[in-house]
């Protein structure tokens, strides 16, 4: 199978380097620049599940998970660990190759030929987010956010004021037609620690309950010169 896929994916312009076990996968991806990794869950020396955990500790390039588990609950834990998308065997090379280019578009890297699709720095109150070079920064100081995060804040920017529903932002945000919503919730929780603020005192990422998220600029404080007047004493 690897073989093929090989094959397949060289002859689908993808320069495809390969190795046939996690300690190598991790030796390869910590000297070679890769624009994302298919992970096999089935490997002789290391569970996927745990090569996973030590890819995340060492890089943030795009997972592809393949497995022949279809287990609702195993997947959750692939998705939040990291992955960043799974296909569950027999799949074909077809579905992969849509697959992997879903994935280099969300990360913001080129296909085959190398190209990243244009966008621009997005902007809400002091929040600054740039999905090509994959910035965001808060009051001019830069946030240290995990890929899944970033993805999510990205998404959330470029609809501001917009109430997201959850069912939305497990499908493109984390590719799935369902999902556990504690799963939003946890990156939800990271996010907002990163920005400063609680669920019960948010500041930019606000939570409607039974419908979805939305991000909105906090409301400015009045200002000296504003607010209610009273009668001046004679």
């Amino acid at each position: 199978m690897r073989s093929a896929l090989i094959r397949q994916l060289t002859e689908a312009s993808h320069t495809v380097r390969s190795v046939g076990t996690a300690l190598e996968a991790l030796r390869e991806v910590a000297q070679v620049g890769f624009d994302l990794v298919i992970l096999d869950l089935g490997l002789p020396d290391l569970d996927g599940a745990q090569a996973l955990k030590m890819l995340r500790g060492i890089t943030d390039v795009p997972v592809i998970v393949a497995t022949a588990r279809d287990d609702e609950a195993e997947i959750i834990r692939l998705l939040t660990d990291g992955a960043d998308d799974y296909l569950v065997k027999p799949f074909s090379v077809a579905h992969l190759t849509a697959r992997m280019a879903a994935v280099l578009r969300r990360a913001g890297r080129g296909g085959p030929a190398g190209e990243p699709a244009p966008s621009a720095a997005l902007q809400v109150g002091g929040l600054s987010v740039d999905p090509l070079r994959r910035q965001a920064e808060l009051d001019g100081a830069p946030l240290d956010l995990t890929r899944r995060e970033f993805d999510l804040l990205a998404y959330l920017a470029g609809r501001p004021g917009v109430v997201v529903p959850r069912k939305e932002l497990l499908a493109e945000v984390w590719q799935q037609s369902y999902g556990d919503d504690q799963t939003i919730d946890v990156h939800l929780s990271w996010l907002r620690r990163k920005l400063g603020e609680t669920a019960a005192s948010p500041r930019y990422l606000h939570t409607v309950r039974g419908v979805g998220v939305k991000l909105e600029p906090p409301e400015t404080p009045p200002g000296p010169g504003t607010g209610t007047a009273s009668p001046e004493k004679p």
